[in-house]
């Protein structure tokens, strides 16, 4: 598989999640009158559910990360070549912000707007922590056992950390920088950003570190963040 190709699934997947995670939050807000209990349960539905789809559509192509973290995490695995890592997280990045322009531009918002949604203080680091501790752990732990319900795992672990964490689970930097640019249900002010993204590379460390002890790695070649991929692609983890 050419690394164009899994650039532009990388791309195409992290387009796609913003402008459901941006879109759900807009549509659920306008439609849950003041409610913002069905806004946010309307919002993790979506997200949960279209996550689920993108890995299973691009998996196979690039390994559906959508996230640096992930990235780094499977570089440090050595499930990636290291050479990947800056593209991947460049085209991560980019497509995030595009997704956010995609949605506001189907519900008549302006393209970029600057968030006022405050999302500071130790609670909402420390659940930031969490969501990307339990995040990679996902992805880890079902990865090296089960790789088919690895999808599944996710998505379903992404609904109920919208739920169960304060934060409301970002747990992805580029998630985390695209949505300081919606001033919508889905935002964070700008300021509040680095916080959430340092509290975000220390879960993701820990969980790494923790279930790549639980879980040795694998042969090379069984997975690529969690989803079964084609032979070629496995053919190039050993950089």
């Amino acid at each position: 598989m050419t690394l164009a190709k899994r650039l532009v699934a990388e791309g195409l997947g992290t387009a796609l999640l913003l402008a459901v995670v941006i879109g759900s939050g807009i549509m659920g807000e306008r439609l849950a009158g003041g409610n913002v209990a069905i806004a946010l349960l309307a919002n993790a539905v979506a997200t949960g559910a279209g996550l689920a789809v993108l890995i299973l559509m691009f998996g196979a192509i690039s390994g559906a990360h959508f996230n640096p973290l992930v990235t780094l995490s499977e570089v440090w695995q050595r499930n990636l070549p290291s050479r990947m890592a800056v593209p991947y997280i460049v085209i991560q990045v980019t497509a995030a912000f595009v997704g956010v322009a995609i949605a506001h531009m189907m519900f008549g918002e302006p393209v970029f707007s600057t968030s006022g949604h405050i999302r500071t203080g130790l609670d909402q680091w420390w659940s930031e922590f969490i969501a990307t501790f339990g995040l990679l752990a996902t992805i880890i732990s079902c990865s090296r056992t089960r790789p088919s319900i690895t999808p599944s795992a996710v998505a379903l672990y992404i609904t109920a950390a919208y739920w169960f964490t304060s934060s409301t689970s970002f747990a992805n930097p580029a998630v985390t920088l695209a949505r300081s640019a919606s001033n919508t249900f889905a935002g964070i002010r700008p300021e509040d950003a680095p916080g959430f993204i340092i509290a975000q590379v220390l879960g993701a460390a820990v969980a790494t570190l923790v279930f790549s002890w639980l879980y040795p790695r694998p042969p090379t070649g069984t997975t690529i963040a969690g989803t079964v991929v084609p032979r070629e692609i496995a053919g190039t983890q050993a950089g």
